[in-house]
């Protein structure tokens, strides 16, 4: 009887923490992911233009040495993404505090398929051959372009702006047809442009927010 008892208390346990769960699940999908920070997007902007500079410098015939340049670019990225993620988590446990964890999760699942993506399609097109890695620019800013669109359900409604702007970049990039695509402002102005863009709108937001909840005290 008391075995029987505490399995039935087990299963009440585990229905109501499944609950708690799904309905965590659901206040983080109706809430606005505030874990970006406008300075971090701002510097990642400022590393692109960076790695364009030093391209441009260092790698004058980019189309000739597609190694060197693939290089530059996924340190870039590597980099950039690693100060995003750690200001994210610091930033999403303080002004999310107790969903912070499912907040992270969440912007983690919007992002990741397009970033895998990414990925893999670099290493498709690398083992196909040069001939057509000159489109790999630009479709990296399409592919950039799904995630922001995939993340803007819980990001502030103007983020559709970057979106459409990494869209038409990568467009652009892939329509010039030719080695004119490994140029190093054929990535520094769109992802510096882009983040940039992205980091006033997360600031415009957040001083939007403030005023708010100033109004509110």
């Amino acid at each position: 009887m008391q075995s029987d008892l505490r399995v039935l208390g087990m299963r009440e346990l585990d229905r109501a923490l499944g609950e708690i769960t799904t309905i965590r699940r659901q206040m983080a999908r109706a809430t606005e992911f505030r874990g970006y920070g406008a300075a971090t997007l701002a510097a990642t902007g400022l590393v692109a233009i960076a790695a364009a500079v030093a391209q441009a410098r260092w790698l004058p015939d980019a189309a000739g040495h597609v190694a060197v340049y693939l290089g530059i670019w996924m340190t870039t990225a590597l980099l950039s993404c690693s100060l995003i993620a750690v200001q994210t988590v610091n930033r999403a446990e303080r002004l999310h505090s107790g969903m912070a964890d499912e907040m992270i999760r969440m912007a983690v699942e919007q992002f990741l398929p397009a970033a895998v993506a990414g990925a893999l399609l670099t290493i498709a097109m690398m083992r196909s051959g040069p001939t057509h890695l000159w489109l790999l620019p630009g479709l990296w800013q399409v592919i950039f372009s799904l995630g922001v669109f995939s993340s803007c359900r819980f990001l502030p409604r103007p983020m559709v702006a970057a979106g459409l702007w990494y869209l038409a970049t990568g467009l652009t990039c892939v329509a010039l047809g030719d080695g004119r695509a490994f140029s190093p402002w054929a990535m520094g102005v769109p992802f510096g442009g882009g983040q940039l863009l992205v980091a006033v709108i997360l600031y415009f937001n957040q001083e939007s927010r403030q005023e708010v909840d100033s109004d509110v005290r």
